[in-house]
């Protein structure tokens, strides 16, 4: 068949197989860059997928709240029956140490779905038939954690700390508990050196917004966080994407020498270039999930010209078969054409490889065996094989762990720091002079009501978009480091609440105490404490607050919604835009649960509790007692330590729906929907 198209062609007949060899010797030269300084020591790793069919639940993958966007329920949709497709179909194939697997093809061959099964990650999907084996054992979660790395599409990295604080606070976290702190350093030196990063080990990571290393050395360093616990299996979604062709290659090349270092490494790909497609030594191309070409990258020319369909001279293999075998749909019948030859050359290419033990497909001249598992020569600089949950760092060390690495990235982001100093001291400078200068003479009382009010009210309305907009830039970083058990929901909960007590008590000292002393309210160092404490509580109480709602719901949008909602019924109901007494049923009821209400009754009590209060009266002074005029006002009905305890049981309420969101509510990004 080759021969007939290259006579088609005006060619010689065999040219077009001289024209594939040639082309195969171009592109397959050697690599200089072989070093290895971390190799993989435990047992040698194997891969098979088994006749695998896999449905993905399209409706699924819409999340609840765009389905209440359209005006539908979230748990009905009309066409959920009919939108279910497979998007694998009858695929097997068997890779070992020392290979790596690269898989291209089109958008939509099912190559994130193929990831998604192998790593036990198939959200809105099932498995129709077949199975997935892990070094002869069938596939499980607990499997597929212990033996298998996964690095993302997305870089999720805290900006504020350097490459090297990264990867050690990892090691912390994830290398066995009988490691001592010299054995982890040299870990991470080691996974510095074999992932080229040693010129940028004490920069800082950054992101969009934050200067710091390039977009490719990003990438190792994703890398090399999954590369710390040393697995044999190395999964990579689509690690070249966003990056320019040169740092591309040389991340691929990375990649291969890792797989040289007695690793299994697994690649997806779109459309990868000629030297990147060279450093392969397996691909599988795919359309629509199902494979078309199962084999050594070397021999894909040889085989597709074996069919009919030779590569032209100085064209990309990978681009060449890519385009071959997509989709065309731009009009019905394009696409009923360039399916049905898809097809026929996935079924051609099933029938070749029936009969084989790895569904490789192999060239007649070649030992495929021989020319792609690499075994490595080199004398493990490590001997210890897989970890064992049971040696994982405990709950206590996870903690400490935590909170020194949400410290150290917090108190890096400097401008952040200084912007939310200036605001506090701003407002509080503020409200201080808008009271000063009165002296001797007292404030009216309606006057000192509404500064009391404003204390306690206008710092908590800055806290929660701050507070929720920062957790919606980590969510997508706990969800993934969740998932891949690196600690467990109590120590972050713990280390998260904790960790931002240092900037909250600065925050707090710079607003409260201008203000009191500028507006000259009760004097005395026990009223003082009084009120600080109780504006530190309720402001922590609306921290918290912020942090539930940002757990509790999906996306930015919804979370600053709810808060903003919850807060505004607390300040309508905290007493002094209308009388306690004068509320009926429903904001009677919110007012009890109002941490403003507490804080707004703490304030008047610390104020004019026990103090004789000098009212105009005409031309006449009258002195009246503060304690009844805070019973006019409805807001003498408990003592003062009681307002204290129940602010401190509002922020425990908050707590246990922080901590209830956290553990049963997956933090899942936008772009994981």
């Amino acid at each position: 068949m080759a021969g007939k198209v290259a006579e088609e062609r005006g060619l010689p007949k065999g040219t077009a197989a001289q024209d594939a060899s040639g082309l195969q010797d171009k592109l397959f030269s050697s690599e200089t860059d072989n070093s290895l300084y971390f190799t993989y020591s435990g047992q040698p790793n194997t891969l098979e997928v088994r006749d695998l069919n896999y449905q993905v639940d399209l409706a699924s993958q819409v999340p609840w709240f765009e389905h209440l966007a359209q005006f539908k329920m979230p748990w009905t949709s009309a066409s959920r029956r009919n939108s279910c497709e497979l998007g694998i179909q009858n695929l097997s194939f068997k890779v070992r140490s020392g290979q790596m697997l690269a898989i291209i093809g089109s958008s939509g061959c099912g190559r994130a779905s193929l990831l998604d099964v192998i790593t036990s990650r198939g959200h809105g999907g099932k498995i129709k038939s077949g199975q997935i084996w892990i070094n002869g054992q069938p596939s499980s979660p607990q499997l597929v954690r212990k033996c298998v790395a996964h690095v993302r599409q997305h870089d999720q990295l805290l900006p504020n700390l350097t490459v090297r604080e990264t990867l050690a606070f990892i090691a912390q976290m994830r290398l066995p508990r009988t490691f001592s702190q010299a054995q982890r350093d040299k870990r991470v030196e080691d996974v510095i050196a074999e992932l080229r990063l040693r010129q940028c080990a004490d920069t800082r990571v950054g992101n969009t917004y934050v200067r710091g290393v390039s977009g490719g050395e990003r990438r190792r360093v994703s890398i090399g966080v999954q590369l710390l616990w040393n697995p044999g299996i190395l999964i990579l979604d689509e690690p070249t994407s966003g990056l320019d062709s040169f740092t591309a290659h040389n991340l691929v090349k990375t990649l291969s020498r890792l797989a040289k270092g007695n690793r299994l490494v697994l690649i997806s790909l779109h459309q990868p270039r000629s030297d990147i497609f060279r450093l392969f030594d397996l691909v599988l191309l795919m359309t629509s999930g199902t494979p078309i070409y199962l084999g050594a990258a070397q021999h894909m020319v040889q085989y597709f010209t074996a069919i009919g369909y030779p590569c032209p001279r100085y064209s990309n293999p990978a681009d060449f078969y890519v385009d071959l075998t997509g989709i065309d749909r731009r009009s019905r019948e394009q696409e009923v054409a360039t399916r049905e030859k898809a097809q026929s050359l996935a079924a051609l290419f099933l029938e070749k490889v029936r009969d084989l033990d790895d569904f490789l497909w192999k060239a007649e001249t070649k030992d495929l065996d021989e020319d792609t598992c690499v075994e490595s020569s080199l004398t493990p600089l490590d001997t210890n094989g897989l970890l064992s949950p049971t040696k994982m760092p405990g709950a206590v060390q996870q903690f400490t762990t935590l909170i020194r690495r949400q410290i150290s990235n917090d108190f890096r982001d400097l401008p952040t720091l200084l912007i939310h100093g200036a605001e506090a001291c701003l407002m509080s400078l503020t409200i201080g002079f808008l009271y000063f200068g009165h002296g001797s003479i007292q404030l009216s009382f309606t006057d000192t009501a509404a500064l009391l009010f404003m204390i306690g009210a206008l710092i908590p309305f800055n806290v929660i978009l701050d507070v929720i907009s920062k957790c919606y830039s980590e969510r997508a970083m706990l969800y993934y480091e969740l998932e891949d058990g690196l600690y467990t929901t109590s120590p972050y909960f713990f280390a998260k609440i904790l960790g931002e007590l240092p900037e909250h008590c600065a925050y707090i000292i710079i607003y409260g105490m201008p203000t009191y002393w500028l507006a000259n309210l009760r004097p005395g160092l026990q009223p003082f404490l009084l009120h600080f404490l109780l504006v530190w509580l309720v402001v922590f109480c609306c921290r918290i607050m912020a942090l539930a709602t940002a757990a509790l719901l999906p996306t930015f949008h919804m979370a600053s919604f709810l808060s903003n909602a919850l807060y505004n019924s607390f300040y309508l109901t905290g007493g002094f835009m209308i009388n306690l007494s004068s509320l009926w049923t429903v904001p009677a009821w919110i007012s009890k649960v109002s941490f403003l209400r507490w804080c707004f009754e703490g304030l008047m009590k610390i104020q004019f509790s026990g103090r004789n209060y000098k009212m105009p009266l005409g031309n006449f002074t009258i002195a009246v007692s503060g304690d009844k005029i805070l019973s006019a006002m409805e807001l003498n009905s408990y003592p003062l330590y009681a307002i204290y305890l129940i602010v401190i049981g509002l922020s425990g309420g908050f707590m246990v729906l922080y901590y209830v969101s956290l553990r049963f509510i997956k933090q899942k990004p936008s772009q994981d929907w």
